[in-house]
């Protein structure tokens, strides 16, 4: 039944018969063709390059959390303590749900992965073993690229527009 909506909508719209209000900040529209991305500059491209690149880094992190849960080699829960117990829960389900919002390039997606970085630098402050201190270092770079690749396509597209 739901099929047959749709296809009614569908050819009301193609008709003219039924009018879509076109959203630029919309995910998906109608209006458009499927696939096609316009950039108002190179710095939107990059940026989204860049969200995209860190989504496949933030989709490994979560998949291997999800590898430590799924397939331990001892009982995993019973000899460790809560707090990394906690931790590699969260890590798996919150690093997925980042990098999903990074892959579509959308604002929460960026906000969601700030949230896992910044919580990844605390773990790795107050639980030793969890992340390698390195990560301090890696996720701060991460964080000041994202804000300079951010700075700069909002720059470019306040001046082309």
């Amino acid at each position: 039944m739901k099929w047959l909506v749709f296809r009614r909508r569908a050819r009301l719209l193609q008709q003219g018969v039924l009018m879509r209000s076109f959203n630029s900040e919309a995910a998906i529209s109608l209006t458009e063709r499927p696939g096609a991305e316009t950039f108002a500059a190179p710095w939107s491209k990059i940026l989204v390059i860049f969200m995209r690149l860190l989504a496949m880094i933030w989709m490994a992190q979560g998949l291997m959390q999800w590898v430590t849960i799924l397939t331990p080699l001892e009982p995993l829960f019973n000899h460790t303590d809560w707090i990394t117990g906690a931790g590699i829960i969260f890590f798996a389900v919150f690093d997925l749900v980042a990098a999903v919002g990074l892959w579509l390039a959308t604002p929460w997606g960026g906000v969601l992965w700030l949230l896992a970085a910044l919580a990844q630098i605390s773990t790795a402050l107050l639980v030793r073993p969890f992340f390698s201190p390195l990560w301090i270092v890696v996720n701060g770079i991460l964080i000041c690229l994202y804000f300079a690749l951010t700075w700069f396509a909002g720059q470019a597209e306040g001046g082309a527009g």
